[in-house]
């Protein structure tokens, strides 16, 4: 009987880690961010990599849940050669924010420390092949208060019981 309880409860314990779908909030329900410039998991257009402009594309986002008091964006390239390179970290968006124009940060917003060491858009320059950055969105029920030089670690340590929704875009780039 308690060797049955025993099993019961790691499996039911296992079923609940193999469900969790990332560390911040596995009960966050989704909402959405798109592009103008691109469709999820399509080519974005040239002009926002270092091949062109390199400014940041326009973001629409929808179905921010209410009570959502400010909202962060990561974007970053796990296919990059030396694993995941953060592109764009921007926190403190006001939740009221539908739209992020082409190089532009929203008013308000605090942008973070990027993989290279500094805060702001960096241009997707993959070395070689196509790469895939993700445009995330997440809904937080609270502000952040992290310096400018927070890189991404940072930022999804102060976010971790605070999601409550989140969404992703991904566009495809090579040079």
């Amino acid at each position: 009987m308690i060797k049955n309880k025993i099993i019961f409860g790691l499996l039911a314990f296992f079923c609940l880690c193999a469900c969790q779908t990332n560390n911040l909030n596995f009960n966050a329900v989704s909402m959405k961010i798109t592009s103008p410039a691109f469709s999820n998991n399509e080519t974005f257009p040239a002009k926002y990599g270092c091949s062109g402009e390199g400014v940041n594309p326009p973001l629409e986002i929808s179905d921010v849940p209410a009570g959502a008091v400010s909202l962060v964006l990561i974007s970053d390239d796990p296919d990059a050669p030396s694993g995941d390179f953060v592109h764009w970290l921007v926190w403190n968006i006001d939740p009221a924010t539908t739209q992020i124009a082409e190089n532009s940060v929203p008013v308000g917003a605090i942008q973070g420390s990027t993989s290279m060491g500094e805060p702001g858009y960096v241009a997707p320059c993959p070395p070689s092949g196509t790469h895939h950055y993700h445009f995330k969105i997440y809904a937080l029920d609270t502000k952040l208060d992290l310096p400018t030089s927070a890189n991404k670690a940072k930022v999804l340590s102060a976010m971790e019981g605070h999601v409550l929704a989140q969404g992703e875009i991904i566009g495809l780039y090579s040079r």
